[in-house]
């Protein structure tokens, strides 16, 4: 199959990309380089022996992505490209719609233009906002609070529009907490300038970038008092992916599932499995609640199990191994 990635370079869709390369499908990535590299071309052919077509190209950039379409023919486009910090979106709201909605429609008129009738979409709970419960499935109420989540939603229902008006199909996965690193320890997360989740602000302690970490609320109604949420691992983001493309072979036109262990763990449980990993205790501080945290938000992943014939394979403790295998190696720390 041809397969072609928006965003290719970035934390998802760079392990995607490897899957899908040691699955024996042709691959074509593009990606403007807004948060990531392009020595990740390299590495991605170090892991599989396989170079990928890549093209540095915007997915505003109409005229050069008609050309990459047009040249490449992809019969399934997996969409990750996008700005993701929600605390930048509330600042620069206009900044996340116009990258990742305007960019989306472009993306589709484009792809309408070439004959291209597929795609698989990256979304995320953030759609979900506030949860009225937990686990938390696809049939919760959409309520997203900043505008990282309401652009999410809002591609949601322009694609499932560009379904209904053609012959086309849809698979929108909603993430909710990815997090770890390529068993290699070659491709990790590498978010330009300060972190906005956990497991980056934690590795930057251990690597004595940050002094100390910061934990947002200790008096939430959970186990320790601090925040809990549904941390998967991206090596199984990219697994369902895959397999995502056999759906696409069935008689279904759109299907949205939510990607999680269905398991949370809170900010402390998370801080000791490192503590318990690198043998020293991290430094960290209590600080006040953030607007818009929710308490709990963990995802019922029956439905990724049903559809997709998906199972979680990498537990907490291989999540952690893995990021502070990627720490190291980036880093240089022996």
């Amino acid at each position: 199959m041809r397969i072609l990635i928006t965003g290719g370079t970035g934390y998802i869709g760079s392990h995607v990309a490897i899957d899908i390369l040691n699955n024996q499908h042709d691959l074509c990535i593009i990606d403007n380089l807004s948060n990531s590299k392009i020595n990740t071309i390299k590495k991605i052919k170090s892991i599989t022996n396989k170079l990928p077509e890549f093209y540095k190209c915007s997915i505003n950039d109409k005229k050069s992505l008609n050309m990459i379409f047009s040249q490449f023919k992809p019969e399934v486009v997996m969409h990750f490209a996008g700005l993701k910090s929600v605390n930048e979106s509330m600042i620069f709201p206009m900044k996340y719609y116009e990258n990742n909605v305007l960019g989306t429609i472009n993306l589709l008129n484009i792809m309408e233009r070439n004959n291209c009738n597929n795609i698989i979409f990256s979304s995320s709970a953030t759609v979900y906002g506030l949860p009225n419960y937990s686990p938390c499935d696809e049939a919760h109420i959409i309520s997203p609070i900043n505008p990282y989540g309401k652009s999410k939603y809002f591609i949601e229902e322009i694609i499932k529009d560009w379904v209904v008006s053609g012959n086309r199909k849809s698979i929108i996965l909603r993430y909710f907490n990815p997090v770890g690193a390529h068993k290699s320890g070659l491709i990790g997360e590498l978010p330009n300038g300060t972190p906005n989740n956990l497991f980056p602000f934690i590795t930057g302690v251990i690597s004595e970038s940050y002094e100390y970490l910061s934990v947002y609320g200790d008096d939430y109604k959970t186990r320790d008092g601090t925040g809990v949420r549904d941390y998967i691992h991206v090596a199984d983001i990219a697994e369902a992916h895959v397999k995502s493309l056999n759906l696409l072979n069935e008689e279904m036109k759109s299907e949205i599932i939510n990607l999680g262990t269905g398991k949370g763990f809170s900010v402390l449980e998370i801080i000791n499995q490192f503590e318990t990993l690198i043998k020293r205790k991290l430094p960290y501080k209590f600080k006040p609640k953030r607007s818009g945290d929710a308490p709990e938000l963990i995802a019922n992943n029956q439905k990724a199990k049903q559809l997709l014939n998906w199972e979680i394979k990498n537990n907490l403790e291989e999540i952690c191994k893995d990021t502070l295998r990627w720490l190291y190696y980036y880093r240089g720390i022996k």
